[in-house]
């Protein structure tokens, strides 16, 4: 078999994530046959020993994956543990029996679709840009919003002086005191709709995502259900991994 980095096994088996696997490695508190590893090691999954701050990793370990759609409420951030102890999306988890996390993020003022798994592989591909795999949002904003106003937001090619790729843009609904906006991205860069909304003179009132590809939100916040297998094809379909 392959060998691979050691870092991104970790991470595949779902104990933390590449870069916390990396500094893990660092700090001496990875072993591979008993001898402590380096950055830029690379382990055969089959034959080798991996220890993690003293745990079996991988086949030496009961371990399967786990893909969880949650339905995150404002006022949680997308960690699994905050240093400032604010409410974190591990604890809406906390049942489930193996270790996730998030893929991607929203803000602690946004909520809706959020996928968690210990698939890296799945992770890195659903995160990455070159997939284009749809990123739907319905984003409320005060006033009643024109269509010209809607196209101003679509025609922005660039954010605080940093090219963006296409954002597709309509009006769900709206009165006289607030509108929602469907926004429909193929990228995710920090703080994004919020920051584009605020270069056309938007106040943006609640934010929520409510699909990614072909999934589409469908448990109440709060609350998490695990994908189905159909559901997990279709995102690694997506993603390019089948």
């Amino acid at each position: 078999m392959e060998k691979i980095r050691l870092q991104k096994f970790i991470a595949d088996c779902g104990v933390m994530s590449r870069r916390a696997a990396e500094k893990a490695i660092e700090a001496g508190e990875v072993l591979v046959n008993g001898v402590v590893a380096v950055i830029g090691d690379k382990i055969d999954p089959i034959k080798d020993k991996i220890l993690c701050k003293g745990a079996p990793v991988g086949k030496h370990r009961s371990f399967r994956y786990t893909y969880v759609m949650l339905n995150k409420p404002t006022g949680y951030v997308t960690t699994m543990n905050d240093e400032k102890g604010r409410k974190t999306v591990a604890e809406l988890v906390s049942e489930v029996p193996n270790r996730i996390y998030p893929v991607g993020r929203l803000d602690m003022n946004s909520e809706g679709l959020l996928i968690m798994t210990n698939d890296g592989e799945l992770t890195n591909a659903l995160t990455h840009p070159r997939h284009l795999i749809p990123k739907i949002y319905n984003v409320k904003v005060d006033g009643d919003i024109t269509r010209a106003k809607v196209t101003e937001l679509a025609c922005l090619t660039e954010i605080d002086g940093v090219k963006i790729m296409p954002v597709q843009c309509g009006i769900i609904r709206h009165n006289e005191k607030t509108s929602v906006i469907e926004m429909i991205l193929y990228e995710g860069k920090n703080r994004q709709i919020r920051r584009m909304c605020e270069a056309v003179g938007l106040n943006v009132k609640g934010l929520k995502r409510v699909a990614l590809g072909e999934l589409l939100l469908d448990v109440k916040p709060g609350t998490w259900r695990y994908l189905t297998l159909d559901e997990v094809k279709a995102l690694k379909k997506a993603s390019g991994l089948l």
